[in-house]
């Protein structure tokens, strides 16, 4: 049995769906959108993973043998004639285009991402088949980008309003997310979308996948941090003890460390190990402490921990009037982040002239797993086939939920000159660009990004011009 089969990768009802179709049916045009849901504008992101590990790979005789005597016993039909077809006149390979704007590209919701069409008019059935495949492959790691961009959204604005400087920003969200994904591909796709965004992460998977699918040598970076059983396995009476070490290891000119400090008593480790015990070692170290308060109310819990850190090692103010922590020590906050408790931690920060500065903060499960298929309402959809040469529209308009109306046509999209997308008929194209090109045809990738593109097309404007220059 192979390992993967592309003919499996499919919802068992595809199956029967050859059989489906009106007759003399040549070709079936389906379209990938996000219909709405969370935000107003999504990071098209993912397409290029996919294609590079499952469509320019064949199927095999192996492949079909494995997958007729699964739908048997399954219960289901087997298009054999159909995939011998492609084994025979393609070598296996998928005879659809994929049309699709470019990753990174800054698309609002209701707009075509991409479009799909079978090249060969013997496999009309295909175009639909690849759905499930496919629009996973595009609505996990879009969604995590998005929602990766508009957490940077929230943090670029504070910063603009409270801090002197964005130099911090592309680490300012660490990715913590890889052990609470469902699978080592899920960390690597959702931890590398993130990587649109940010350059922090713990989630090596997404590395790889950097650099397997996108060209990227190093595409996040981190640094070493304790966890509670490193501390803890010194034992309560030598906690300090414990704090030391991780500085006489890990301290240096130019070097931060990180060190989860709640293991007992938060409010204690700042007040009689770090700023009292170790005090000299923190403001000497030659780099750059990082704090790590690990339970409580993320808000409470982060302007306290920054409150006190300030009474103890003092702060300056900046040319924004707002305090920041010496050089040398600063805070991360890795629980219970969301944008939601991002927004309130900074919000709260700023009411009290707290520099965002001084905080950088780890997103876990809320980043790569608390994510679904609805969070953006993401749809694939036919909207045009040609059934004895004539192209008709093909579309669906529920009478119960206008908002799963699909669009009719082959697509395009296009830009204005005042930046506004909109999804056309290519029909109507005229003499405008049509920003959906074809990155995939049968078996070859046709266009590849990598991810410095992908994050130029994708970066938050700046909206303070003081700040811009000074950054």
């Amino acid at each position: 049995m192979q390992d993967y089969n592309p003919i499996l990768n499919v919802d068992s009802y595809k199956t029967s769906h050859y059989l489906q179709y009106p007759e003399g049916t040549q070709y079936v045009s389906s379209y990938i959108e996000s219909r709405g849901g969370q935000f107003k504008e999504g990071v098209f992101f993912g397409l290029q993973a996919f294609i590079k590990q499952y469509l320019t790979k064949p199927i095999t005789a192996a492949d079909i043998d494995e997958a007729e005597e699964l739908c048997t016993v399954h219960g289901v039909p087997f298009n054999r004639e159909g995939w011998e077809y492609i084994l025979r006149e393609h070598n296996g390979y998928l005879p659809i285009e994929i049309q699709a704007v470019p990753e990174g590209t800054v698309v609002p919701v209701q707009n075509v991402l991409a479009q799909v069409i079978n090249t060969d008019p013997v496999c009309f059935w295909l175009t639909s088949y690849v759905e499930t495949a496919l629009l996973r492959a595009v609505w996990y790691p879009t969604t995590v980008a998005t929602q990766s961009r508009e957490a940077k959204k929230i943090i670029q604005r504070y910063l603009e309003e409270t801090a002197d400087s964005l130099a911090g920003l592309p680490f300012k969200l660490h990715d913590f997310g890889a052990r609470g994904t469902s699978s080592q591909e899920t960390a690597a796709l959702g931890g590398l979308a993130h990587l649109v965004n940010f350059q922090g992460t713990d989630t090596i998977a997404a590395l790889t996948a950097g650099r397997r699918y996108y060209n990227a040598p190093m595409a996040g970076f981190s640094i070493p941090a304790a966890e509670h059983s490193t501390m803890t396995s010194w034992g309560r009476e030598h906690e300090a003890d414990a704090y030391g070490n991780m500085l006489t290891q890990f301290a240096g000119e130019g070097r931060l460390v990180a060190v989860v400090s709640d293991s007992y008593d938060l409010w204690s480790a700042i007040e009689n190990i770090w700023g009292g015990e170790l005090k000299e070692k923190v403001e000497n170290n030659g780099g750059t402490l990082v704090i790590r308060p690990d339970s409580g109310d993320p808000v409470d819990v982060v302007t306290q921990t920054i409150e006190r850190l300030m009474r103890i090692f003092g702060a300056r103010i900046n040319d924004k009037g707002y305090r920041v922590l010496p050089d040398f020590i600063r805070v991360i906050q890795g629980d219970g982040i969301s944008l939601h408790t991002i927004e309130g931690i900074l919000a709260a920060m700023k009411a009290r002239k707290q520099s965002a500065d001084n905080v950088a903060f780890g997103m876990g499960g809320e980043l790569l797993q608390k994510v679904n298929r609805d969070t953006m309402k993401f749809a694939m959809k036919a909207s045009a086939v040609r059934v004895n040469g004539l192209w008709r529209d093909v579309y669906k308009d529920p009478i119960t939920d206008i908002g799963k109306r699909s669009k009719k046509g082959r697509l395009a999209l296009i830009r204005h000159g005042d930046g506004q997308y909109r999804t056309v008929r290519e029909q109507d194209l005229g003499d405008r660009e049509n920003l959906l090109k074809a990155v995939y045809r049968n078996g070859q990738l046709l266009i590849e990004q990598n991810l410095e593109t992908v994050r130029e097309l994708a970066a938050v404007p700046v909206t303070d011009e003081p700040l811009a220059k000074a950054g």
